[in-house]
């Protein structure tokens, strides 16, 4: 646990790669993101807080692993490495307005951090303008890179079948656009959802909804269940969050997810244990954050250009 631990993040598409350490402010979650490495990611831009990149790692332990340290991100030096539960890899790269609490795991290299201000840059012109997605590589410094997203078995047979096809799932679109995001993207919409044949309404509200499915329900279920929640109480907290949110995104398109739900919550009568609970569970909070990942990346930011915050006098 105490070895140096040397990091490339790059981005081969813009020919940039910054060097990081990972050091011991929170061991547990720097071990779980280097014993997951190598691994590519579709890289996000932060919307709201500022100069701050993230990803989405594939590590389901991020979803659970305490932090033994915090930090209010905005007073950390530039090129601070963070690890979420969120399953975010984030790199602050400039100042950050969000009083929000985070977990430092790591260090960009003090040589590369006008590298990683470019990369920065070229990754919000393609959110908010270009749509090019830009893919960041993780790995141990000096090893070749590659991609692998893990696995966990389930003991009831129909809902391993279905951990199987979510996995297989998220490893189709990991690095690829979903197809039924990139239609509704496109206006083309079976359901006919978005009133007066309106398309941004719809997407706000699948962005809105996308989202916290992911992060709160899934994640939090996998977290409840960790802390000792009780089989019977998990059981009626995953048909409480999951199902109405699911319903809503199947009529805008995700026609996918919601098969996935409802075979989900058809077979949780027979999910005994935690831990396959938590395997289930971990298997849909990675696909749906995936799913949020594109929704942030294909969103028409661009149509509020014309938007802009005011200075505000002292």
């Amino acid at each position: 646990m105490n070895e140096t631990k040397q990091l490339e993040i790059s981005w081969p598409g813009l020919g940039i790669t910054v060097a990081a350490e990972l050091d011991q402010r929170n061991p547990s979650l720097a071990q779980a993101l280097w014993d997951a490495l190598p691994y590519r990611s579709l890289q996000g831009h932060a919307l709201v807080a500022g100069y701050h990149l993230y990803h989405l790692a594939p590590v389901h332990a991020l979803l659970h692993t305490a932090a033994e340290y915090k930090v209010d991100r905005r007073t950390v030096p530039d090129g601070t490495l963070f690890c979420s539960r969120l399953q975010h890899l984030g790199i602050k790269y400039g100042e950050l307005t969000e009083p929000m609490t985070a977990t430092p795991i790591g260090q960009v290299a003090e040589e590369d951090l006008d590298a990683l201000i470019h990369a920065g840059r070229e990754v919000w012109n393609s959110v908010y303008t270009t749509k090019e997605p830009v893919i960041a590589e993780v790995r141990r410094a000096g090893q070749t890179g590659g991609h692998v997203l893990p696995r966990l078995p389930v003991g009831d047979p129909e809902l391993n079948q279905l951990a199987k096809e979510v996995h297989a799932e998220t490893e189709r679109i990991w690095l690829d656009p979903p197809r039924e995001l990139l239609d509704l993207h496109e206006g083309r919409i079976p359901s006919g959802a978005g009133s007066y044949e309106t398309v941004l309404t719809t997407l706000l509200f699948v962005n809105g909804e996308t989202r916290p499915l992911g992060y709160s329900c899934y994640g939090g279920l996998v977290r409840a269940a960790l802390d000792g929640m009780p089989m019977p109480w998990l059981r009626q907290m995953t048909r409480q969050l999951a199902h109405t949110p699911a319903e809503f995104l199947g009529y805008c398109g995700l026609d996918r997810l919601w098969d996935f739900t409802q075979r989900l919550l058809d077979g949780l009568e027979r999910l005994d244990s935690h831990e396959d609970y938590i395997a289930i569970m971990a298997h849909m909070a990675l696909y749906c954050n995936c799913l949020g990942g594109w929704n942030l990346h294909l969103f028409p930011w661009e149509a509020g250009a014309h938007l802009r915050r005011l200075q505000v006098q002292a």
